[in-house]
């Protein structure tokens, strides 16, 4: 069985594409994987159904950022890989608020990297030669694409949002680990996941709950942007065969070759709750509204895979109709974790507009 004896830290397991991996990891290898997470507004450990109870999780609660936390850790678990999730991934939030994203994306990784290097440097040669940190990122690093082309693993950065800028410095500083002190670490680029247990505030799952309710469903802009949807799991399975199979120093791009709009996202999300969950007031097309776009909105990504594909031969499970199809019908059906979730507080309402002419100094320093 895949991975059977070894140890995994995921880093923000109980974030969403986290504890997507390690709900794959513990239904479908033999890994023994110790979730490491901060537990911020965004995480739910609620999101791993049966883990408590498998002999092969562990939870930590721990930021990434705390070093002699995480050196405790290391000590005490002896991990033979890592794979680096955490993070603060709201492009709105950013805006408002940088310093998080600062604190946690940059310095946070720079911190796990000093742990990780310090915990590699011990091992026997062996277990040196064997030892991976897999560090996930965002295809929003490359910044906007123009209306053809494809992002692929030698594309410029060229971030242009907080969130963006810091996960593109977070890759830097792993590529800078590797070439400076051999730390055997790989970089995956990845573009917008969606799925089951997906935070609110983020497009779909924000649309799905909107249109339950038969509330408004605000559309940036004038709805054209453009992303390439990739299914959470499909993602993953990705992210355990790089970390697997994948070569020492490389960077693989992830994407689900699913480009759609942002309006015919929302159109189909409509269309299906129509189907779904029919509403008396008639088709739920007629929410939709269109509202002020975000600063810096990027206009279009897209990834091309090819490189993932060809050398360590993984593809996309689901259709962006198959998933999305599958994602509805998950939040029909699971109302109790998202109510959950609205129940604690959680207000899904609009940030992201603030002038960055009166952002607090502070901010970036407190």
């Amino acid at each position: 069985m895949r991975f059977k004896g070894s140890t995994i830290f995921v880093t923000g397991g109980a974030g969403f594409i986290g504890s997507a991996v390690v709900r794959h990891l513990l239904g479908d290898t033999g890994v023994r994987v110790v979730n490491v997470d901060k537990l911020t507004y965004a995480a739910n450990l609620d999101s791993l159904p049966g883990a408590d109870g498998n002999p092969n999780y562990a939870f930590e609660k721990q930021c990434i950022c705390e070093a002699p936390g995480l050196r405790a850790l290391f000590e005490k678990y002896q991990p033979d890989a890592v794979m680096n999730l955490a993070a603060e991934s709201h492009v709105d939030r950013s805006i408002d608020g940088p310093g998080e994203f600062i604190r946690t994306n940059i310095v946070g990784t720079f911190t796990l990297l000093q742990e990780t290097l310090r915990h590699w440097r011990a091992l026997s040669p062996e277990k040196r030669a064997s030892f991976r940190l897999l560090h996930i990122s965002t295809d929003e690093v490359f910044g906007s694409l123009g209306d053809e082309g494809l992002f692929t693993e030698t594309t410029a950065y060229a971030p242009n949002s907080p969130y963006s800028a810091s996960k593109a410095s977070s890759d830097h500083l792993v590529r800078a680990w590797r070439e400076t002190y051999e730390l055997p670490t790989m970089v995956t680029n990845c573009s917008n996941n969606y799925g089951p247990y997906h935070f609110p505030e983020k497009l779909i799952p924000h649309m799905i709950i909107k249109g339950l309710a038969g509330e408004p469903l605000p559309v940036y802009g004038d709805g054209k942007n453009i992303r390439d949807w990739l299914y959470v799991e499909d993602h993953a399975k990705a992210l355990t065969m790089v970390l697997e199979r994948g070569t020492i120093g490389e960077t693989y791009n992830v994407g689900g070759r699913n480009e759609r709009t942002n309006l015919h996202v929302v159109e189909t999300i409509c269309d299906l709750l129509d189907e779904f969950a029919p509403k008396a007031g008639g088709p739920h097309r007629r929410l939709i509204s269109f509202v002020a776009d975000r600063p810096g909105h990027d206009r279009r990504y897209a990834i091309d895979a090819s490189k993932l594909e060809r050398e360590l031969g993984w593809r996309a499970d689901e259709t962006f109709e198959s998933g999305i199809g599958k994602t509805v019908r998950w939040y029909i059906e699971q109302k109790p974790w998202w109510q959950a979730i609205l129940a604690r507080g959680y207000t899904p309402k609009r940030v992201g507009l603030e002038d960055s002419r009166t952002q607090r100094t502070d901010e970036l320093v407190k």
